[in-house]
């Protein structure tokens, strides 16, 4: 099993958008969080199949670590 680590970013309008830092351009979007989850594991499991028919390799991003950073106001 891979894991990865997952940006869920509210919407102005309503909804979620879903994007994995470590597969670019995989993106996609849910009217809920639960919603937003499950359309973003179908894009990853479609992100990996097509690395995959393309001889790409894919290593999940476990040890990544996520932080924050504060930047002070100019």
């Amino acid at each position: 099993m891979k894991r990865f680590k997952v940006l869920f970013k509210p919407e102005p309008d309503g909804g979620y958008t879903a994007s994995v830092p470590s597969l670019p351009g995989c993106i996609s979007y849910g009217e809920t969080l639960e919603e937003a989850k499950k359309m973003v594991a179908d894009a990853i499991s479609c992100y990996l199949k097509c690395m995959k028919e393309h001889g790409e390799c894919c290593a999940d991003d476990s040890e990544c670590v996520v932080d924050e950073i504060d930047i002070a106001d100019e």
